[in-house]
Parts: C-alpha cells; structure tokens; sequence
C-alpha cells in the first residue's frame, strides 16, 4: 500500500520516552487513498503521540468496503510491508517478479531493503468487498541498504491461548515471536505481530515479554482490556498502547473480538519516514525521492503496468526531522 498523503512533515514535540507500562487509547483518522478511486483507510499508526512500536512505524486497515483497489506502482526504502487479508482477494506484483494473490489465512511480506516497488490490484474491474491490515515494520540499520526481497505464508501457526474463564482463545502468529511460538516469515528485530479471537464470555490472560513494548489493535466486537487503573474498552479502528514492562494483559469480551497484538524490543533508532520512504535523514529521504522520480534502476520496475507508476508528492518546505519513539503521559 502506498501513502498517497505525503505523511506528516511536521517537527514532532513530545513529552517523555517510554519507561513503563501505559494505556494510550488512539483513534485511527480516515484517510482518502487515491481520491477518485474512492478507497478509504483508516490509520492507527503513525500517530502524533505514537509515532512506533517496536519496529512498527504503520498500521493501516482498508475497509470493510466494497471497492475497487488500484495501486499502482509506487516505491519504498527502508522497511518491510506486511499485508494481512480479512476479506477478499488482492493481487501483488513487484520489481522482482512476484505475481501472487492473497487472501484470508496467507500473509504477504516484502522486503524493501535499499530499494523495491511495487502495485496491488483488486481482482475484476467491478467493486467487491476488500477488508485487509497493511502494516510497515522499519529494518534496522544491518539490513536496510540490503537487497529487496518477498515472500508469501499461507500456513501460519495457531496456536490456543488457555482461558482463566470461559473457551481458550486462537492467535494466528503472524510475524515473530508470540507466547514460545515463532511465525516462519523473516524478521530482522524481536518483533510480533499475531491476530487475536476472544470467543464471547471468556477472559484470556495474553503472555507478553517484559522489556518489549506493545499495541492491541481492534478489529471486530468489543474487548475490555484490564489496565493497571480501570478496563479500557477497545473498539474496531482504535489502537490502546500498553507501553512497557508487562509480563501479561488480561482481556475479556462479552460478545467476542478479535484483535491484532504488535509490539516488539524498542527499534535501535529514531527514523525519517515520510511518503513510502523510511531513513535515518533527510538527505536520504530527497535522494530515494530523486531516483523515483528519474527512473532509478535502484527500485527496478513492475511488469504489466506499462508507463504508469505513481509520481512523488513535492517534499515540504522544511526539512524532515526524526521520529522519536516517545509520547505523552
């Protein structure tokens, strides 16, 4: 997925890092992905006050819509994307060569290293129902000038979560670690990412590493998560950060939920990340915009699209500054 606001240009001014566990409820803003393609998103993460989680720096959910996705080639540097489906089917293609389709159950993760770029299609050309996470993961320094890479995942691990009331629930490990299970996608930092099911009456206690931080992310039904003040109600389109040196947060749903948990050790450094780029400058960030815009054989080309790419948006008028993993108490 592309971002096709130029992200946020703005000196972020925040009050204290992390230094233990919180409960931020955030509010995912609406944002208009391709203006006439008439596609909306809903952003969770970068946020003002969260600017990362572990190595998470984006978290986007298209949909519940009916829609017709037409992404087309765009670049990234810096990161990895990870597309996790609910509903529907997407079709990737990159300047590797892949051309895959993905649908509920498989995970898609493409490694942008010093440079990639890729589109993403709905199938047909009439609108059908799309509902789907794509979320960014910043690579650190040993691995972001690397070669570009994908890969696809269509058996994850499931794994039961034992219940202290009601039925156990299932997570689906995505990506990295998650209470002893390990994901087979490729990572770079001590990360997770895993899909959540609290089936309705029961109450789950979720294992969590002490010196990780984390986010639990709404993605159907109500989930009450027990902070250390009161419950929080966690809704679809909200993100509640937890912050950090907890061993474990208890939930529980009445109705039933499901949730996307991320989280991860706190990313080595601060990043510039503006448009689909992620760096460490804001040299890099006008060189990587630069080569796009020329043709650069640094971010290859995507078969089947002929001439047509999506262009750079005009940098700000000020210079981009690091995203310090901090935010306000």
């Amino acid at each position: 997925m592309t971002r096709l606001d130029a992200g946020d240009a703005e000196v972020i001014d925040v009050s204290e890092p992390c230094d233990g566990p919180r409960a931020l409820l955030l509010t995912a803003r609406e944002v208009p992905l391709g203006g006439v393609r008439a596609m909306e998103v809903h952003r969770s993460l970068p946020q003002r006050d969260l600017p990362m989680v572990g190595a998470w720096c984006f978290l986007d959910r298209f949909g519940p819509q009916e829609t017709k996705m037409r992404v087309e080639p765009h670049p990234h540097i810096g990161l990895q994307t990870v597309t996790w489906p609910f509903i529907g089917t997407v079709r990737h293609r990159d300047s590797l060569g892949s051309d895959v389709l993905i649908g509920r159950g498989a995970l898609n993760l493409m490694t942008s290293g010093a440079g990639i770029s890729h589109s993403e299609y709905s199938l047909g050309e009439e609108e059908v129902a799309l509902d789907a996470l794509q979320l960014w993961v910043a690579l650190p320094e040993s691995r972001r000038h690397g070669e570009p890479a994908f890969e696809r995942h269509d058996d994850l691990p499931v794994i039961d979560l034992p219940a202290d009331e009601g039925t156990d629930a299932a997570a689906v490990v995505v990506l990295g670690e998650f209470a002893g299970t390990t994901s087979p996608a490729t990572v770079h930092t001590p990360i997770v990412g895993t899909e959540i099911r609290i089936p309705p009456g029961s109450r789950v206690t979720l294992p969590l590493h002490a010196d990780w931080e984390y986010a639990l992310g709404g993605v159907d039904g109500t989930l009450d998560v027990e902070t250390d003040a009161e419950p929080v109600a966690l809704e679809p389109q909200h993100l509640l950060y937890l912050g950090i040196r907890r061993e474990g947060i208890t939930v529980r749903s009445d109705a039933g939920a499901t949730v996307f948990l991320l989280g991860g050790a706190p990313f080595e450094d601060d990043i510039v990340m503006w448009w689909n780029f992620v760096g460490r400058t804001h040299e890099e960030i006008v060189e990587a915009r630069e080569e796009w815009e020329a043709g650069s054989a640094r971010f290859g080309r995507v078969e089947g699209h002929g001439d047509v790419r999506i262009p750079a948006p005009p940098l700000p008028g000020v210079r981009l500054t690091q995203r310090r993993r901090r935010f306000s108490p």
